[in-house]
């Protein structure tokens, strides 16, 4: 009875799905980067405040106090599964660190130029000082490699386990 399958303890612990665990790495890490950026704002190192996901949409002064901030972080972090989405259709099989480190700048340009206008708490490139350009891209740098690197991570591993699962298969 000593190895018999039927016991709990001689139970392989399924994986979590690839699908599950790109959404949640992009759901942590947006929640992650969207704390550190907001922590960066408090310390003066950038003018960029999480809140201005809420501009566009949201209407009155709560939103610029705790309550929108934990609202934003929480947004960013579901926008971010759709970032990480992406990711994953696109860049899965990258296994370079600089991949993330592009898709993170990717991001920066797309946030930072092309939706700017739609942020009114952004001001534009040319008219924000330097440590809040360095900052942001640096964030954003950081968080590209978090979701690239996690994703790839998982990918390879993924593959790794199926084609052992193969090897073992008596023929």
């Amino acid at each position: 009875m000593k190895g018999s399958p039927k016991l709990e303890q001689n139970k392989k612990e399924e994986p979590m799905s690839m699908m599950s665990m790109v959404v949640l790495t992009g759901l942590v890490g947006g929640i992650l980067w969207s704390s550190i950026g907001y922590l960066l704002y408090v310390f003066h190192f950038t003018n960029v405040h999480p809140n201005v996901i809420l501009e566009p949409w949201a209407l009155g002064e709560w939103k610029k106090q705790w309550l929108g901030t934990v609202i934003s972080i929480v947004f960013i972090g579901i926008i971010s599964i759709g970032v990480a989405l992406i990711y994953y259709a696109v860049l899965k099989k990258a296994t370079s660190i600089f991949v993330g480190i592009g898709y993170g700048i990717a991001l920066f340009l797309l946030v930072f130029f092309v939706l700017n206008p739609i942020f009114p708490g952004i001001e534009p490139i040319g008219e924000l000082n330097r440590n809040t350009i360095i900052t942001s891209v640096c964030v954003y740098v950081l968080y590209g490699i978090f979701i690239g690197y996690s994703i790839s991570y998982e990918f390879d591993e993924l593959q790794l386990r199926k084609r052992q699962e193969a090897e073992e298969v008596p023929s």
